[in-house]
This record gives C-alpha cells, sequence and structure tokens, in this order.
C-alpha cells in the first residue's frame, strides 16, 4: 500500500510540476468547441484582424449567463470566468453590423455568424442587435469562424483589447 502512495505521489508531483512548465511557457489547452480542442502557445505577435487571441469576457450579464449556462468556463478572469479563444473580425474604423441575419464586418457577411435562437438544452439565448458605424481603436469584434454555436461577440458584443491575454497559435490540435 504504501508502495502505491509513493507511486501517485510522484506522478501528482510530475503532472502539477509539467502543468507549471507549461502554464509559464504559455501553452493552453482548448477543450471547447469552439476551436479545434488541442494544444495552443501564447506570442508577442501584435493583436490584428484575423489573429487567433486569448481573452478573459466582457464582464456583462450576458457572459455571467453563459457562464451559468456553461458556455464559459469558470476560471481566473474578472467575474470568475475563464478566459476564451476566437478571432478578430473587426477593429478600428470597421463597420458592424449584428442583426439575426448574422454579423457584417463592412458589408460582408461572417460565416458560421448567424445567432442562435435557443442553445442545445432548448433555452432562449441574448439576441444583440446593434450597428456600430466604425469601431474605436479600443474595441474589437472577436467571433469563432470554426463553430456556428460559438459563444462569441454575436451575443456579447465587441470586447476591449486590454482584455486580450495574448495572440495564441495552434501547436497540436485534434
Amino acid at each position: 500500500m504504501r508502495k502505491l502512495v509513493k507511486i501517485i505521489l510522484i506522478v501528482s508531483c510530475c503532472f502539477t510540476a509539467a502543468a507549471t512548465i507549461a502554464t509559464l511557457e504559455g501553452i493552453r489547452i482548448n477543450i471547447t468547441k469552439s476551436y479545434p480542442r488541442g494544444i495552443y502557445q501564447m506570442t508577442d505577435a501584435p493583436i490584428t484582424k484575423g489573429a487567433m487571441v486569448i481573452f478573459c469576457p466582457n464582464q456583462n450579464s450576458v457572459v455571467e449567463e453563459g457562464r451559468n449556462r456553461g458556455y464559459v468556463m469558470a476560471g481566473f478572469c474578472p467575474g470568475g470566468t475563464g478566459a476564451m479563444i476566437k478571432k478578430v473580425f473587426a477593429a478600428q474604423n470597421d463597420r458592424v453590423e449584428i442583426s439575426r441575419a448574422g454579423v457584417f464586418v463592412n458589408g460582408q457577411l461572417l460565416a458560421n455568424s448567424q445567432p442562435k435562437m435557443t442553445d442545445s438544452a432548448g433555452r432562449i439565448l441574448p439576441h444583440l442587435e446593434t450597428t456600430i458605424s466604425a469601431l474605436d481603436k479600443r474595441h474589437v469584434l472577436l467571433m469563432s469562424d470554426y463553430s456556428a454555436k460559438s459563444f462569441d461577440a454575436r451575443y456579447f458584443g465587441p470586447t476591449d483589447k486590454s482584455q486580450i491575454i495574448s495572440v495564441i497559435r495552434p501547436l497540436w490540435t485534434w
């Protein structure tokens, strides 16, 4: 029995050390369906349109409800949410329209951007409808072009760039 306890302690210590090193090296694991599940690395690349980013979501009632319903994981971001991964689809001076038809940036409909009316449990989803004639320099529109079911800007609106932790890149996905 003592030998088993010793093995469990050694394995636990090794796992904890590996996880700590990975975190310090900017390694993040995505287990959501918004982008391919896998291992991603934070970079020092600039925040530009098309960049994939990891960020702390807005602190508002929509995100709080998303956390309560399980769309956003619990974590260490303000408001108790976990960080999210999305792409930057609009930035300074871009015109953004969010409607029931989808999200338009400079008149172009984004793929997979039509908001869902209900979630997989049949609960009504928030319906953000807005037109922003030009995003200011502080805000970006963060969306997923990978999943039509992603909980993203179509529900919670633009995000302040100060909430972006880092630009990330996939290392290994499945």
